[in-house]
């Protein structure tokens, strides 16, 4: 590989068609979709199994961020992260027309066990819902294994989930554990563990494409689910003012990732020394400017900014809102 200098990335999205999948990721979103009702998700960021991410501008264009993440790791993860071998996130953009199965996802251990793979803890932010959309969240409280076993024989897990509206903005956090789905007219930003180690429940009485059932794993979803964790509702963002005019607010954090959200009027330095930074546009548009390069962030649109490209000055276009991913 060329030794050409880092700066901000961009990747190619790859497009994901799944039968509850819709237009929104084009129409919304400006992803180069084609025909089709069923374009269900654009991976932003990925390293995972055949589905990795290609830089698509720039002295880079055509680089998998596997083969920077191989030979240029300290610089592209931070010092601290070096070491691993695959890229830890996937990011992607989700377009609900329809509801999606119920499921959960396993944690570490049980991904490796049930699934080979990684577990899979993820946060959702609310880009665009229809009025009637709803976030399934948990389990009630008070539901047992025994309860939701029977619920499932019965094909009336509806009654046991807890659900709210989605409204956009909103951020939920699903940890590994949790009993999820994400409502019809539902457009999100996820940000997750490189994993897609998922076991579905439920499936509403829907068939594939194949005019059959989709396959469930009920099994493996009664061992993962986490029957302690009961309901799970929106963060409370942690606003705090960021210099004159932005505001920033902390939503998410766990062992595998830290969430922000900046509301931009004014320019604003984003990134860090020692870690890689993602930056994801939720709305507005800004100027991403590093060593006299510069790189647009359009709503829609995710950059990655390595290690050693280090801070970078964030220029909105009046008003922008701008998530950013670190590991902690």
């Amino acid at each position: 590989m060329p030794t050409v200098s880092l700066y901000p990335l961009r990747f190619e999205p790859i497009l994901r068609r799944l039968i509850w999948g819709g237009r929104r990721l084009g129409t919304v979103l400006h992803k180069p979709i084609g025909e089709g009702n069923d374009y269900a998700e654009s991976w932003e960021l990925s390293d995972y199994r055949d589905a990795v991410s290609v830089v698509n501008e720039g002295e880079l264009s055509g680089t998998t961020l596997r083969d920077l993440v191989h030979h240029r790791g300290r610089e592209v993860l931070g010092p601290g992260l070096s070491g691993r071998s695959q890229f830890p996130l996937l990011v992607k953009f989700i377009d609900a027309r329809e509801v999606l199965s119920v499921q959960v996802h396993p944690d570490d251990e049980k991904g490796k066990r049930l699934a080979g793979d990684n577990g899979k803890t993820e946060t959702w932010v609310v880009v665009d819902a229809e009025p009637e959309s709803l976030i399934y969240a948990g389990l009630r409280p008070g539901v047992t294994r025994e309860q939701f076993q029977a619920a499932i024989e019965d094909g009336q897990v509806e009654p046991l989930l807890h659900r709210f509206p989605a409204r956009p903005g909103d951020c939920i956090m699903i940890e590994a554990g949790t009993v999820h789905a994400i409502g019809a007219g539902v457009l999100l930003a996820e940000i997750q563990q490189m994993s897609d180690a998922t076991f579905r429940v439920f499936d509403w009485g829907r068939v594939g494409a194949d005019g059959r059932p989709r396959e469930l794993h009920i099994t493996e979803a009664m061992e993962s689910t986490d029957f302690t964790r009961g309901p799970v509702n929106p963060l409370i963002p942690a606003r705090e003012p960021a210099g004159e005019g932005n505001i920033r607010e902390g939503l998410s954090r766990c062992p595998f990732f830290a969430l922000e959200r900046w509301r931009l009027s004014r320019p604003a330095v984003l990134g860090q020394t020692d870690r890689f930074t993602i930056l994801m546009g939720m709305e507005g548009c800004a100027e991403v400017r590093h060593e006299g390069q510069r790189a647009r962030l359009a709503f829609g649109q995710t950059l990655l900014l390595p290690a050693a490209v280090g801070p970078c000055e964030i220029i909105p276009d009046g008003e922008a809102v701008v998530l950013t991913c670190v590991v902690p």
